[in-house]
């Protein structure tokens, strides 16, 4: 692969330790890995050169969350004005029908999307597997995509005739979904550095497995040298849950199962207590903040603010498309802002803070100490802003514009020095069959 040189960015944010942001410099790319950040850079060819006057390179972003099968189930009606437990009781016999292709062709959606928006990194966590879906599916349409991939292997295992919330055509078998849990890692799983492909274990949630599964997954994960994640404290149902099953709140349910630590991460955490952020912040366990969701479902305002003070590590996820109903990670910067904001003043968090937490935030959430940063030995996932559209026109300070104001879309992405948006289009696939293909599925599952 020939040498890339992005060429006098208007400025350069590096997120790197003194979060350096260098007015018209230059990054050099080489072999999937940024080579060297300055002034003036140049390199004998063969090389490739993007001019980037007029625009704002980022780290590329990172979502710590997601359900890539829902973008087969936006808007629904039934769905849209409910709470998390009436909204999952709604969908589930929707996504009951789903099968490999549904799978297949709603992540190359969701990944679309989240490229376009910005995104380099993905997690998703997949918990249910109907009619023949694997995880493979999904790991199929990230390559295709060319996205760096988290993809967790999620699960459920009680059921409503078990006291669950799921309906019992979803769950699977302890035995079964640890058996697959090994298989999935054993064939997929990159420890190396500028892996494209990270497996996670992920059970569903404390309402859809049991507490010997969520104790078991932990003890394979780190036997096998994989990240833990699932759902905790969303909403004051999920609490209620939790102190009427168990008799303890989310935060010591997972302390006394394993799942805390520095290789764990929880989505959501609206309705964490003071003693439960400071055993996160303890811990190193991760943290994946979902604000549009968290407000479409009504769940409330997450503590970041407190949460970042406590020291805890905070990252972003688009959560599914199903409850959000996008798959936008700047978007999701934006609104992160301004819920602290509302929650807190007009100070409680800025531009640029919410920029860290979608990039390099969400790399530390990850263990992803490759990624998430613009210096010399990273990997090469960057994000190059067009900042002169109509919705930067009249901004003042080019960085702040970007989480403020847009644009919204990338000019270019790239992903271990390869290019996956070109000019504002994915390079990788033919977007507009793929999504007559998700619009034909999703016609077909409303019947």
């Amino acid at each position: 692969m020939p040498a890339t040189l992005i060429r006098g960015a208007s400025v350069v944010v590096t997120m790197d330790d003194t979060r350096r942001e260098l007015s018209g410099a230059d990054i050099l790319i080489r072999d999937g890995a940024i080579e060297a950040v300055g002034h003036g850079l140049s390199v004998p060819p063969p090389v490739e050169i993007f001019e980037a006057t007029g625009c704002v390179v980022t780290p590329g972003l990172v979502n710590t969350h997601h359900h890539l099968y829902q973008t087969l189930t936006r808007a629904v009606p039934g769905g849209q004005d409910a709470l998390l437990f009436g909204w999952l009781k709604t969908l589930y016999p929707i996504w009951a029908q789903m099968g490999p292709e549904e799978m297949r062709v709603s992540a190359l959606v969701g990944l679309a999307e989240l490229a376009l928006s910005g995104c380099t990194t993905s997690s998703d966590h997949l918990y249910l597997y109907p009619n023949g879906a694997r995880l493979d599916d999904t790991i199929a349409a990230a390559a295709e995509i060319g996205l760096r991939f988290h993809p967790t292997r999620g699960a459920m295992s009680i059921g409503e005739s078990a006291g669950g919330l799921p309906p019992d055509s979803l769950v699977e078998a302890e035995d079964a979904i640890l058996s697959d849990c090994i298989r999935v890692i054993d064939r997929f799983h990159d420890p190396k550095p500028g892996a494209m492909v990270r497996v996670g274990v992920a059970p569903c949630s404390p309402f859809s497995v049991s507490r010997g599964l969520m104790r078991d997954a932990a003890l394979l994960a780190r036997d096998k040298g994989v990240m833990l994640h699932t759902h905790l404290a969303e909403n004051d149902e999920d609490v209620a849950y939790s102190l009427a099953q168990f008799g303890c709140r989310p935060g010591q349910y997972a302390e006394d199962l394993g799942w805390t630590g520095a290789d764990v991460w929880h989505a959501h955490c609206v309705k964490l207590d003071s003693a439960e952020i400071a055993l996160f912040a303890r811990t190193g366990t991760g943290v994946a903040h979902c604000p549009c969701s968290n407000c479409r479902l009504g769940s409330g305002i997450a503590p970041v603010r407190t949460m970042r003070d406590a020291g805890v590590k905070v990252a972003l996820g688009v959560d599914g498309s199903a409850s959000n109903d996008a798959g936008h990670l700047i978007g999701e910067a934006r609104q992160a802002m301004l819920l602290q904001r509302v929650q807190n003043g007009a100070d409680a968090m800025s531009a640029r803070e919410a920029l860290e937490i979608a990039t390099r935030g969400g790399a530390e959430v990850l263990g992803r100490p490759d990624c998430g940063t613009i210096a010399p030995g990273k990997r090469a996932d960057l994000a190059i802003w067009d900042m002169r559209g109509i919705e930067a026109a009249g901004a003042w300070d080019p960085v702040a514009a970007l989480v403020l104001c847009g644009p919204r879309q990338v000019r270019h992405l790239f992903v271990e020095g390869r290019q996956v948006v070109r000019d504002g289009h994915l390079t990788s696939i033919d977007l507009p069959r793929v999504i007559e293909a998700q619009n034909r599925l999703a016609r077909a599952l409303a019947g």
